[in-house]
């Protein structure tokens, strides 16, 4: 007996290709596709809708898998939850799928273990909430997401004239150590107004932009910013290079700027 595990809404003008799907979460079945407006289909049946969404031609599309329920029951997944290996497995398996469809013209995720009865009850779900997701694939329709995060350089030391520390060797030593010191605590200090600059910077070229709370440790030193930007693909080349000029400047005073992405919108994908 299995049940139908959800990966993503997608919304497109043409049947999404299904070749380069990764496999889904392990145990499960092909991903194959549900016509939200039209009949239940697999990847080889022809669609038919004629629904239009977010004030376009496009059709939708839900990419699922048959997950057995043994594997994937209620009961099952609650045992599982505290297996962080497994969970982790699980998350890579869904965003894998999810990501393979980041083309697609407007792309709407769905969460880790989003499972039905069957077919019939997705397609349900989803029908009911038509207008809000409506709404979604409006704001997120050819976009994507960029995640950049700020942190200290922990290998960054600043340049302290020598004729600072005057005396003995090792005073002069301590003293230039102190100034070293000071001008880090003054970095700390100046990386408010740092990352409020950076972010102002960036949004400009965003639909939409959140700063979000570290969810885990940064690589290197103290986490100042971690932002994720909801960019729009034709801008989507000012916003890189931007970021290339701001990762530059910012590098030279003791920061550093990673980018990630594209990704699909998952930051963006709640009212």
């Amino acid at each position: 007996m299995s049940a139908t595990y959800v990966y993503c809404l997608i919304a497109s003008g043409r049947i999404p290709a299904l070749g380069r799907v990764p496999a889904g979460l392990p145990g499960t079945g092909p991903v194959r596709l549900l016509d939200v407006s039209g009949d239940v289909s697999t990847a080889n049946a022809r669609l038919r809708s004629r629904r239009r969404a977010a004030g376009s031609a496009q059709k939708q599309w839900l990419a699922v898998s048959d997950a057995p329920l043994p594997q994937y029951g209620d009961a099952s997944i609650n045992r599982h939850l505290s297996d962080l290996d497994w969970v982790s497995r699980a998350a890579i398996a869904h965003e894998a799928v999810v990501e393979s469809f980041i083309d697609a013209p407007a792309l709407l995720p769905m969460k880790l273990f989003t499972i039905f009865n069957n077919d019939g009850r997705a397609l349900e779900h989803l029908r009911r909430d038509r207008s809000r997701i409506a709404r979604l694939l409006k704001r997120v329709g050819g976009h994507h997401e960029w995640g950049v995060r700020v942190v200290m350089d922990p290998g960054y030391r600043p340049t302290v004239k020598r004729h600072t520390a005057v005396g003995a060797p090792g005073v002069a030593y301590l003293a230039l150590k102190k100034a070293q010191r000071d001008h880090a605590s003054e970095l700390v200090q100046r990386a408010r107004t740092t990352v409020a600059d950076l972010y102002d910077r960036l949004q400009a070229f965003a639909s939409a932009s959140r700063r979000r709370a570290a969810t885990e440790p940064a690589q290197g030193g103290p986490l100042l910013l971690d932002a994720a930007f909801l960019v729009p693909r034709s801008r989507s080349g000012r916003f890189l290079a931007l970021v290339g000029r701001q990762s530059k400047a910012l590098a030279a005073h003791g920061y550093q700027l990673v980018l990630s992405g594209p990704w699909p919108p998952y930051t963006f994908i709640s009212d």
